[in-house]
């Protein structure tokens, strides 16, 4: 909402308030501030508000504005000192004020009114006299933690509206032959939203639907991502999940709930798809039914369409933190304890080989990135993902991706050549996204030979569980190896198991760390260092339990004080439970 303060020698000043977000200057019936002369267009200029910022541009032939001296067709953002004479008056646009808003008018004192319209559909403006004017009601001042998910209405007329105008913009750009690989994204948006504002509001639109939201709407869909904008800039929601257009679920505080947003047709979700394959190479068709990609924030997107997906194309993307996490935060959020994050910043800052096991959305990635702050800025780091998600901050930086087949099947780098490749490149540490197949091998092997220090993480509901996983993944290489040799390798080559387990109340907490301290008779031998021993769930359903040292010193803290560094014995004493909180952070 914005006031347009409109000043003229001979017609006064005159305080106009636009319902739907927009303000029209001309001649027209139908325009906020009616305007007279040869030069005036029946639809002379247009001032909206548009992403919080406020903006004008003029219209027509004769639509040029005078902004500060400057004679120009559009400006925008506009500051309250700026000076705009459009048609001989003199605008004041102010983004906030202290009026109230009225339905059928507002005051007039002298030769000083405010107008505003009669409806959220008419453009036309009254003058009421001040004792007309309502009581100004008290700001609202409190404000909830998580915002609630308001329910708009979706019905058949109003999706038809949508695509409607979202065809009539695709062919106007068409006529114009727009060359949109040519604008920034700012730009893009911006020439988009005047298309589409000057489609709708020249359109015979129903009463009861609002044209600012249908500019919205369109606009989302048209260079964004539809109605997922709203869901990827609330940080509370940490998942978003579209079964098919018109079925959507996000995740929030560890919740899974429904969204209340829609997409206009099965074709809208497939463009979006496209639209967030297509900048970093990758691609989506009948032929390679499914995607990995991220977004331009590292979040991460999985995309399935048909034949796969049965319901129609479907997306999920999980959003990482904007903010650069550190080992406090988690230990805030209650997944993990003081004397744990210790000892794990020990382990990273004395190049100890470290795996961290988990479930799905467990928090892996988010947990490596919080160990990779611990990595000192002198060394160089080589980071290896299928789609680029972690997020480092060291100088001596190199990450890689790998890179799909073409549409002739070729040109396909998988995860385990770019991590042969990386042992060329003088690495300090190899950080792997993820161990899923036959590169866990040649992670062993870069682990084995003076590597030290490298990170990974992978699927596994236990440390256990991980040691049969690698097994696994190191037979997927197709190397006839006799599974005593892979054992050793195992044993030899990673230090310390970190697990992270997700609840069921959507809790992530780090459940337990282990030492790999060799083999015996074949088998793998582990000792856990810490672990966390659940009590049940409090009233609100959120799972609680302590933090436990067990007691048992790793190995390499007697090699530290040989060497002469400084050891604290005192965090691995179990005489006392480490008591750990009950929320556990949503990642």
């Amino acid at each position: 909402m914005f006031m347009v303060r409109a000043s003229h020698p001979r017609i006064g000043t005159k305080e106009i308030v636009p319902s739907d977000g927009v303000c029209i200057l001309g001649k027209a019936d139908h325009a906020h501030l009616r305007m007279e002369g040869w030069n005036v267009g029946k639809e002379h200029a247009r001032i909206y508000a548009e992403q919080g910022a406020i903006y004008i541009e003029g219209l027509g032939g004769f639509g040029a504005v005078l902004v500060n001296g400057e004679r120009m067709r559009a400006y925008g953002p506009i500051e309250a000192d700026d000076e705009i004479i459009v048609a001989g008056y003199r605008l004041q646009i102010l983004p906030r004020f202290d009026h109230d808003v009225m339905t059928e008018g507002q005051r007039e004192t002298g030769n000083t009114a405010i107008l505003a319209p009669k409806s959220a559909t008419s453009a036309e403006a009254s003058i009421v006299p001040a004792a007309q004017a309502a009581p100004t009601k008290p700001a609202q001042t409190a404000a909830k933690a998580i915002p609630e998910l308001t329910q708009p209405v979706y019905d058949a007329r109003w999706l038809a509206l949508v695509r409607e105008v979202h065809e009539s913009v695709r062919s106007q750009m068409d006529l114009r032959r727009l060359d949109l690989g040519a604008l920034s994204p700012e730009e893009l948006r911006r020439t988009v939203g005047e298309l589409v504002r000057e489609i709708v509001w020249r359109m015979n639109t129903p009463p009861e639907h609002d044209r600012q939201r249908l500019v919205k709407e369109v606009l989302d869909e048209a260079v964004g991502l539809g109605p997922l904008e709203d869901f990827l800039a609330d940080e509370s929601i940490t998942e978003i999940m579209v079964n098919r257009y018109d079925e959507v679920f996000i995740e929030r505080q560890g919740r899974l709930l429904p969204a209340p947003a829609i997409f206009s047709s099965e074709t809208a979700v497939r463009h979006i798809i496209e639209r967030i394959v297509a900048p970093i190479g990758r691609r989506i068709d009948e032929s390679s039914p499914l995607v990995d990609a991220r977004l331009a924030d590292g979040s991460r997107v999985n995309a399935v369409i048909p034949p796969l997906a049965l319901k129609g194309a479907c997306i999920t993307i999980r959003k990482f933190s904007k903010k650069r996490l550190q080992m406090e935060d988690l230990m805030t959020f209650g997944s993990i304890e003081e004397r744990m994050a210790r000892f794990i910043q020990v382990c990273v800052q004395q190049r100890k080989n470290i795996i961290i096991s988990g479930g799905t959305g467990s928090g892996k990635t988010t947990l490596l990135n919080v160990l990779s702050n611990y990595i000192p800025d002198h060394e160089r780091i080589v980071t290896i993902e299928d789609a680029a998600e972690l997020r480092l901050y060291q100088p001596n930086l190199v990450p890689l991706e790998a890179r799909p087949a073409n549409m002739e099947g070729k040109g396909q780098i998988s995860i385990r050549e770019l991590v042969r490749n990386s042992l060329r490149m003088r690495p300090d540490r190899i950080v792997v996204g993820e161990c899923r197949g036959g590169e866990a091998l040649d992670m062993l092997q870069a682990m084995n030979t003076g590597h030290d220090g490298s990170l990974t993480t992978a699927h596994a509901n236990s440390p256990r569980d991980m040691l049969s996983r690698l097994e696994v993944m190191v037979l997927m290489a197709g190397m006839e190896l006799p599974l005593t040799a892979i054992r050793e390798q195992i044993a030899s080559a990673v230090d310390i198991i970190v697990q992270i387990t997700r609840f069921s109340c959507g809790s992530r907490k780090v459940t337990s760390i282990c030492e790999v301290t060799g083999t015996e008779s074949g088998t793998i031998q582990l000792q856990e260092i810490f672990t966390f021993k659940q009590q049940g769930y409090d009233a609100a359903g959120k799972v609680k339990g302590v933090f436990r040292a067990t007691g048992a010193v790793p190995e390499f803290y007697e090699v530290m004080r040989e060497r002469g560094l400084p050891v604290d014995l005192s965090i691995f004493q179990e005489e006392e439970p480490l008591r750990g909180r009950e929320e556990g952070y949503v990642a």
